[in-house]
């Protein structure tokens, strides 16, 4: 793999980030200490430094296992962890973006992590109550404690993070560096606002649920059904008449390059811009070796206009409009003869 710098920040991280959200068996499902440890192996073994992980995931376990695996080397890791996600259930400020739990959370991370220091800590979602200059004004005092390098935000309304950025730049606190979205080929309406915006902004984009649930790796496109457990019951609502046709285009396309249908639905992230670091997760060693093998494999501008023709959404109010007929109204007679700059990003 190639690293490449975080939006706007200076720190190199592998161009595939290694979702561990998998790590951990608290809630019923995911992958023992010593399985997870391989998959964790098999990513650093790929060239991989990005990991991400949350104060949440498994009841803290996730974080416990990362810190185990870590330790011997920490400083060689781009360490991401979240906050807000309430962390015990009778306590009405063990959640949020507040201060109070913010200091909290990362106090309790740190010494889940084992480590003095979280190179990317992210607003784990937007709560929609807490004021955005207390939230970016307590980031800036972790980052200047030395607790935290770069500040990121997950799950948020592009005005949120649009207002946050403004703010920190205004009053010379730390700006968000990374976006964390829901973002693959059944997942696009984040192209509307949030992926211009981040870009505007020079915010690097990690996007999370790159196969969809599993949807677009051919497992439910080649013969194998979705199962009965818990986790194939939350995910066969995915599979929609929409979706399993996006992953059948997948599944075409893999089998003319040769490549599996979870490298294909990767390589079509990556050629979304040099800007984007899909997130993918993994419960076996051999889940994550495939999908770095999308770190090599190119797709065809043909390819990608037939992923992208049977992916496509309407961007709507107001793109929709202001790319129609309506630049006449903007630039009159002389439109066409306007050399438009090219966006930022």
């Amino acid at each position: 793999m190639k690293y490449r710098h975080l939006g706007s920040s200076g720190v190199r991280v592998s161009e595939i980030c290694l979702g561990t959200m998998s790590f951990g068996d608290q809630w019923g499902f995911g992958a023992d200490l010593e399985t997870s440890h391989k998959v964790l192996g098999a990513f650093a073994e790929g060239g991989g430094n990005f990991l991400d992980t949350a104060n949440k995931y498994h009841g803290g376990q996730t974080e416990e296992f990362v810190g185990e695996f870590i330790a011997s080397d920490r400083d060689y890791w781009v360490l991401a962890t979240k906050y807000t996600l309430n962390m015990r259930g009778d306590d009405p400020n063990a959640g949020g973006n507040g201060r109070k739990n913010m200091a909290r959370a990362v106090e309790a991370s740190l010494k889940r992590l084992k480590t003095d220091y979280i190179d990317l800590l992210w607003v784990h979602a937007w709560d929609f109550c807490t004021h955005v200059d207390e939230v970016m004004r307590g980031l800036d005092d972790l980052v200047r404690q030395g607790k935290v390098c770069y500040v990121g935000i997950s799950d948020a309304p592009a005005w949120v993070v649009a207002h946050a950025n403004t703010l920190a730049d205004l009053r010379g606190w730390s700006r968000f560096v990374g976006l964390q979205i829901q973002w693959s080929l059944c997942e696009r309406t984040v192209e509307r606002e949030l992926v211009p915006m981040a870009r505007a902004f020079d915010i690097g984009i990690t996007p999370w649920g790159p196969l969809h649930a599993g949807v677009l790796t051919g497992k439910y496109t080649r013969g194998e059904g979705p199962g009965d457990s818990k986790r194939a019951a939350f995910n066969k609502r995915r599979l929609t008449d929409r979706n399993l046709e996006i992953a059948r285009t997948v599944d075409a396309v893999a089998d003319e390059l040769g490549a599996s249908s979870a490298q294909v639905a990767v390589a079509w992230l990556r050629h979304q811009g040099a800007d984007v670091f899909p997130i993918a997760g993994a419960r076996k060693p051999e889940q994550i070796v495939d999908v770095l093998g999308s770190a090599a494999l190119s797709l065809s501008a043909e390819q990608l206009q037939r992923l992208d023709e049977v992916s496509k959404i309407t961007l709507g109010f107001p793109h929709d409009f202001i790319g129609s007929d309506a630049s006449n109204v903007v630039y009159g007679e002389v439109g066409a003869k306007i050399v438009m700059p090219t966006p930022r990003g």
